[in-house]
């Protein structure tokens, strides 16, 4: 998925995403740009800076749908954060060092998960076989006896013992791939990982000493503890497969793995970027928010994050970055941090047209999401087109005389309309329930005439 043109990066995202050409197009770019500096030459390669984006829109307008997307396609460690979380070094708050630290731990889930998966097979056999011994345990030397104890015909009859246990062996096995073992109670050592919670609630790069202090107070604990579980046959399964597989991964491979993943091919969105502009020469707050700035400079520009895992380079990571701007221009940014962002992309505000493809369009469109849902109670539930573009109106208009939150609108808009079927759901007799333009007048009539009513529901 890596390998995808712009174009068909573009074809990918507007199954998810209705509109905002432009923001696809560019994240299209950026994406293919990565590709393309894998097949530079050696030399140049690390010459080759990611080109940083900023998407400029109100909330709601598919700016995190976009970032998120563009990262599942390529599989690509992907982590969002809010810019306004961070504070300045001195102040009370996160490490802005700490998002680099996030996507690498993510990084590291989603390849052991991956390696996992590899060894599933062979974990399962493993496990298959430990769940045989507690079924049925080795058979001890003839009552304890030593070996010199043994006489002539107990040596003759051992290996006819041996057999009659691998014949039991056997027919258990077949037993618990048939299912038929799955219900019955076995007592399971598994380790226990009941450890006191150690919160470190401090200042630049604490997050990695409160890690430090865990695997010190690890080392107080007694090792290897583990408590005995009563679990039926299934879940001890399962519990031995996971187990054994972890044993089977590599970790210090994934690690490596993991490491370039993130440096190569990661993705940090930075949320509400727009409010840590600070006026120059400010006092108070303002003065903290030009220091988050300036803190994050190095990490967009390209530093070395030391993690427990080792040194991570953020030279080639993606950043993208999103703001509404509302009261503020991405030119209060300070410069140094502008010039890390390159390309800028105004997303523009939904109305009625967007509202009624966001309910019908996409793969995971509203209107589908609420058919599948109550049709686990038996219920088919249909819209009339009128009534969907009855929906996309009054979401336009509630946007408008109130705060516009963009599509987000169409889920409290939705949960309104239904709220009684939902409800009732279980207990109708007509099961097919068809929606159309007058129901959805009815529904919403009172909130439409009354401004103060609809603040206060939608």
């Amino acid at each position: 998925m890596s390998d995808l043109k712009p174009l068909e990066i573009v074809s990918e995202l507007d199954k998810y995403i209705i509109g905002q050409d432009r923001a696809k197009r560019s994240v299209a770019i950026a994406l293919r740009n990565r590709w393309r500096r894998r097949n530079v030459d050696a030399e140049l390669r690390d010459e080759i800076a990611p080109k940083n984006i900023i998407l400029i829109g109100p909330t709601g307008v598919g700016k995190t749908e976009i970032a998120r997307r563009l990262a599942r396609l390529t599989e690509s460690p992907f982590i969002k954060v809010e810019a306004s979380k961070f504070t300045e070094v001195g102040y009370v708050g996160r490490d802005v060092e700490s998002m680099v630290r996030d996507l690498l731990e993510l990084s590291i889930n989603m390849i052991k998960a991956r390696e996992q998966e590899v060894v599933k097979k062979k974990a399962r056999e493993i496990a298959e076989e430990r769940i045989l011994d507690i079924l049925l345990p080795e058979p001890k030397d003839i009552q304890n006896s030593n070996v010199h104890e043994l006489n002539e015909s107990q040596v003759e009859l051992k290996p006819v013992g041996e057999k009659t246990t691998l014949s039991t062996r056997e027919k258990l096995r077949k037993m618990l791939h048939d299912g038929k073992l799955d219900s019955r109670y076995v007592d399971l050592e598994v380790p226990d990982r009941s450890m006191p919670m150690v919160e470190i609630f401090s200042g630049a790069g604490m997050e990695e000493m409160g890690i430090n202090f865990k695997d010190m107070l690890g080392g107080m604990m007694p090792k290897g503890s583990s408590k005995k579980r009563k679990v039926t046959v299934a879940e001890a399964l399962e519990i031995l497969a996971q187990e054994e597989a972890q044993r089977l991964v590599d970790m210090d491979k994934v690690v490596k793995e993991a490491i370039e993943k993130a440096e190569q091919s990661g993705i940090i969105f930075l949320d509400e970027i727009d409010k840590i502009t600070g006026k120059e020469g400010g006092s108070g707050p303002d003065v903290s928010r030009e220091g988050v700035q300036r803190d994050l400079l190095p990490i967009v520009e390209g530093s070395t994050v030391t993690t427990k895992h080792g040194p991570v380079k953020t030279d080639h990571i993606l950043f993208i970055a999103s703001g509404a701007f509302h009261t503020s221009k991405p030119s209060d940014l300070i410069p140094e941090l502008q010039g890390r962002f390159p390309i800028r992309v105004e997303l523009h505000s939904l109305g009625k047209k967007e509202f009624t493809r966001i309910l019908t369009e996409p793969k995971n469109a509203l209107l589908l999401q609420y058919i599948a849902l109550l049709r686990t109670e038996g219920v088919h539930i249909s819209f009339e087109e009128e009534a969907v573009e009855n929906i996309a109106q009054v979401a336009e208009d509630v946007n408008n005389h109130t705060e516009n939150i963009g599509a987000r609108r169409l889920h409290t808009l939705m949960e309104h309309l239904l709220e009684d079927i939902l409800f009732d759901a279980p207990d109708i007799k007509d099961k097919n329930i068809a929606i159309n333009k007058a129901y959805v007048d009815n529904k919403f009539k009172d909130i439409r005439e009354d401004e103060d009513l609809s603040r206060y529901i939608l």
